[in-house]
């Protein structure tokens, strides 16, 4: 019994599974659909918001070394995911590369454990995208309900209160938009995506293009602030806290490996999607951080607009780009609800393409070729969370449930190069056991750093799903019932 939990998908099982399933997904991703992607889902948030926080309590001017640093721990778990994407071409990302390397178990583990970041993780942008169309929708005169903009709850120190709301409308209309586009078609959901990080990009783009010729030096002096002789508050120990911080302005790389199945060429084209969205993010988030820091003094960016913040410090010479500025925020948080979401709905897909959860999960629209039922069922659910919870209360859970799929990645590196070491590799991650080794410790040092509380709602949350594998999916489990044959 206990061995039979560990059972695995051999490379073999999982090449015949991509190439003969009649259920199979449309292959209609390149190189540069992957790429955008991985930076439509990765820019989101972070750029406009976390920078300016990080950079005011903790860093200084020198939350551009953060970031750097920040990078390297993705890049480490980016290395990892990048071989197993060229090597197992199936959607499900961190769930089947543990499948084939730790055993159907751990695999649920990881599967149930991305829901945390996906649905959860979409469910939260879509609140944050709801606060930005409400803000710029005033700016134009047009005031909507604030009964029917934010969540019916509230969640703080002294615990659960109603907010005299009702529903956050905005938010469910853009989880069930993305939703739409999901289920209509990948092609047609990448071509969106495209659009939607070309405008964030410019956007961007015109920040740093623009802002550069009003960056006074003084605002970088000193640029390494001294330590206030309290931890992570500035000063060097400020630096590797800020790097803790802006992590998760990199969450959602990985969002790439979910649709593995839909590349034309993954084992050419998924490595090349994961490194170069993460490099290209990297570059852009060092570049605004040393703008905005340049623009403004650090004391004054812990708002949660930054970029609007230092436009209005520099005056009416840059006034024009501030509505510039949200309209790149809304553009980027919604292709981040797009990706989510399409991440989400690949891994139950493959879930249930393996037998652990329901059948209807597994199947595919007759015209569109999209996995339609459970990119609703995801929908639905994200729209619920959207538009009825404080999300805030789940972000720390989108987090730990992100770096504890990073962990696993790493490791299973490791175990693939002693279990299939001549197999063939599109990219072959360098310096194992080292960089996997590097990657997972940093990842779990990130994870101890969270609160007792967080970890026990990942318990809880866990729990939930063991009774769900328990009960239906480990007797459901197409690898056990083949192992019996």
């Amino acid at each position: 019994m206990i061995k039979d939990l560990f059972i695995k998908k051999t490379l073999a099982q999982l090449e015949i599974q991509a190439d003969g399933d009649h259920n199979s997904l449309k292959r209609h991703l390149n190189a540069m659909n992957l790429v955008l992607l991985g930076v439509g889902c990765v820019i989101g948030a972070g750029i406009f918001v976390l920078t300016g926080s990080a950079a005011a309590m903790y860093a200084g001017p020198a939350i551009a070394i953060s970031f750097i640093i920040s990078a390297i721990g993705c890049m480490l778990a980016g290395l990892c995911y990048a071989e197993f994407a060229s090597m197992i071409p199936i959607s499900g990302s961190a769930y089947t590369y543990g499948y084939a390397t730790m055993g159907e178990f751990i695999a649920w583990i990881i599967g149930w454990d991305l829901i945390l970041e996906y649905l959860f993780g979409s469910a939260t942008v879509a609140v944050g995208w709801s606060g930005y169309v409400v803000s710029m929708l005033s700016d134009f005169g047009i005031h909507l309900p604030s009964n029917l903009c934010q969540s019916p709850f509230v969640f703080d120190a002294t615990g659960w209160h109603l907010s005299g709301s009702i529903i956050n409308f905005p938010a469910i209309f853009i989880v069930l938009l993305m939703t739409t586009l999901l289920v209509i078609g990948i092609k047609e959901s990448a071509k969106f995506n495209n659009i939607i990080v070309l405008i964030k990009v410019v956007v961007i783009l015109l920040f740093i293009g623009f802002g550069i010729s009003h960056i006074e030096l003084q605002n970088w002096t000193p640029f390494i602030p001294e330590n206030t002789g309290q931890w992570g508050h500035f000063g060097w120990s400020g630096i590797l806290t800020g790097a803790g911080v802006v992590f998760f302005a990199y969450i959602g790389f990985d969002a790439v490996s979910t649709v593995s199945q839909e590349a034309i060429n993954p084992k050419r084209d998924m490595p090349i999607g994961i490194l170069v969205s993460l490099a290209v993010c990297t570059i852009l988030y060092i570049a605004v951080s040393l703008t905005m820091t340049g623009i403004i003094n650090y004391r004054e960016l812990n708002v949660p607009a930054p970029i609007a913040v230092a436009i209005d410090n520099v005056g009416e010479s840059l006034i024009w780009l501030r509505p510039i500025v949200k309209i790149g925020a809304i553009a980027g948080l919604s292709s981040v609800v797009l990706v989510l979401l399409m991440g989400q709905s690949r891994v139950f897909f493959t879930m249930a393409s393996d037998g652990l959860l329901w059948k209807s999960f597994a199947r595919t629209h007759s015209k569109y070729r999209t996995p339609h039922i459970t990119t609703i069922v995801t929908g639905c659910f994200a729209a619920f969370f959207a538009g009825f919870f404080p999300i805030g209360l789940l972000g720390e859970l989108v987090s730990i449930g992100t770096l504890l799929a990073f962990v696993i990645v790493c490791i299973g590196i490791i175990i693939l190069r002693k279990s299939e070491p001549e197999a063939k590799r599109g990219f072959r991650t360098p310096w194992v056991p080292f960089v996997p080794i590097l990657g997972a410790v940093i990842c779990f040092a990130q994870m101890a750093s969270l609160p007792l509380d967080t970890w026990i709602r990942l318990g809880i949350w866990m729990l939930i799903g063991f009774g769900i594998y328990f009960t239906y999916g480990i007797k459901n489990s197409h690898a056990r019932k083949n192992r019996k044959q």
